[in-house]
């Protein structure tokens, strides 16, 4: 049996996840949360030439992914000042769903219309195997939940899913 490699949340560090069919993309460790790159690679890559792939989501990740060595680090480098930045995410209300609200970062949310949320990620913590599953689902074309997985910062999307 493998040992398990424990390790830190590194702002920063940039993990490898792997995919089906013997690929794998990265991911980068936020503030708040993680971004996910529109690359898939049998190789291993250069950490500049994955940064400089567009980003498809950015989204809330169980420690576990990484503290249980689940996506390993294959490296760190400084966040650029767009991922700095927190990224807004919805909130559904599960008894009226036509209730919405944006969470605009430390601590601040408003009230939001179905409309002011398209194009922002359902404020969630994600399984290292829900977001596998997610990135499977966009490389190798399936539809993710329902959902659009659109690349980022260019999102149009024409409806959200309604819990």
């Amino acid at each position: 049996m493998e040992a398990v490699k424990r390790q830190k949340r590194t702002v920063g560090a940039i993990v490898k996840i792997p995919l089906q069919k013997g690929y794998h993309t990265y991911g980068r460790i936020l503030k708040s949360g993680m971004a996910f790159y529109d690359l898939k690679s049998k190789s291993e890559d250069d950490l500049q030439f994955i940064i400089s792939k567009p980003i498809l989501f950015v989204t809330g990740v169980s420690h576990s992914a990484l503290t249980k060595g689940i996506w390993l680090k294959v490296g760190v480098l400084p966040l650029e000042e767009d991922l700095l930045k927190f990224f807004p995410q919805y909130i559904q209300d599960p008894i009226n769903q036509n209730h919405f609200r944006i969470l605009l970062g430390n601590g601040i949310e408003k009230e939001a219309t179905l409309e002011e949320c398209f194009g922002l990620e359902r404020f969630a913590s994600w399984t290292a195997e829900g977001i596998e599953k997610r990135l499977n689902d966009y490389f190798f074309g399936k539809n993710s939940f329902g959902e659009k997985t659109i690349p980022f910062p260019e999102r149009t999307i024409e409806k959200i899913n309604i819990i």
